[in-house]
């Protein structure tokens, strides 16, 4: 097996030992239901890094922006597990199986995270897999897990596949003094929002790129263009109802709710020199790593994981059925309807 540092030793060993609590996702309908997939990998230092991916600019929804493999349930025999590698098989390629992998790679599912409440409300599975790469050998003598993995995917669904260091995302700084010098921008930048008098943390990381962590899409024998994909469930979502610290408490510490342009991107995304992951993505991977590594944020963050208690209060007082009905959003009304149902 290819190189682990200590560290990653004990993040990988700490979400296989995670056991998620009860969960409201098998009590949404089926198009409620959705999932994404959390693909670790070890760098060639034994440093652990996440795969994410750059939607297509030619989608109708939140083109450009960054995301996890994943997408909706296509029927309720589905477990979270197999809507996520379904869903990543379909967007970057990845193999169902290990034996159609490169040899000496597999595939370990290491455990689910609490559901999240997107603003589709939908809700939305973190599932968590660690692809493990194999030690030098004569057919391969300088295993690279990045290369020898997501240039051969055909990610006909995004435009880019690109990685992000784990760890980082409980840090507000790039971890490499190299990098914060070299690279324009920062790493992290975060805010309180109010939403229906509640408060929620704005999460935006801004990875660097290079060419040896980014891989552009392939259409080179795809019939025709890239194909207007299902709808995007994590770059946007609805703010957390509970948070923690000080900073929550004092409503004068709160902005504004986020106009509709925040979510827009500017210009070509792949032109950039740092790759920007923000809403749901963002929150996932901060409390993906909070359990890998036992340790909270240097930033004020949402304390709980995931919105589990959000979705069974709306589900109890009629939410999250089977149609959505147009011109319906989780009004104030709605939500404090749901803070008074009982548990």
């Amino acid at each position: 097996m290819a190189y682990l540092s200590p560290a990653s030793k004990r993040a990988i060993a700490n979400l296989r030992a995670y056991s998620s609590p009860p969960t409201n996702w098998y009590k949404c309908p089926l198009t409620r239901r959705a999932a994404v997939l959390i693909l670790l990998f070890a760098d060639r230092g034994g440093d652990l890094r996440v795969v994410l991916t750059i939607r297509s600019a030619g989608l109708k929804s939140y083109a450009g922006q960054a995301a996890l493999p994943g997408g909706k349930a296509d029927s309720l025999n589905e477990n979270p597990f197999t809507v996520a590698r379904r869903e990543a098989f379909e967007e970057i390629g990845l193999p169902m199986s290990d034996h159609r992998l490169p040899p000496g790679y597999s595939v370990e599912h290491l455990t689910e995270l609490p559901s999240n409440l997107a603003m589709t409300e939908l809700g939305v599975r973190p599932c968590v897999a660690f692809l493990r790469g194999p030690a030098p050998s004569e057919r391969n003598r300088d295993p690279d897990t990045a290369r020898d993995i997501l240039p051969r995917l055909d990610a006909r669904e995004v435009a880019a596949v690109f990685t992000a260091p784990f760890f980082n995302f409980l840090r507000d700084k790039d971890l490499d003094p190299g990098t914060r010098t070299s690279v324009p921008g920062e790493w992290y930048k975060g805010s309180w929002h109010s939403w229906h008098e509640s408060a929620w943390r704005m999460h935006q990381f801004f990875v660097p790129v290079s060419p040896s962590t980014v891989f552009l899409a392939n259409y080179q024998g795809a019939s025709g263009p890239p194909p207007e994909a299902s709808t995007d469930i994590t770059s946007s979502k609805t703010p957390a109802v509970k948070s923690n610290g000080a900073s929550a408490k004092s409503s004068s510490s709160l902005q504004p709710p986020l106009p509709r342009s925040f979510y827009s991107m500017a210009g070509d995304a792949l032109a950039q020199p740092r790759y920007r992951v923000f809403g749901m993505t963002a929150r996932i991977m901060v409390d993906c790593a909070r359990v890998a590594y036992g340790e909270e944020p240097e930033y004020e963050h949402n304390s709980h994981f995931g919105d589990e208690e959000m979705m069974e209060r709306l589900l109890k007082i009629g939410r999250l059925a089977p149609i959505k009905k147009d011109g319906e959003w989780l009004s104030r009304d709605i939500m404090m309807k749901a803070a008074k149902a009982k548990m």
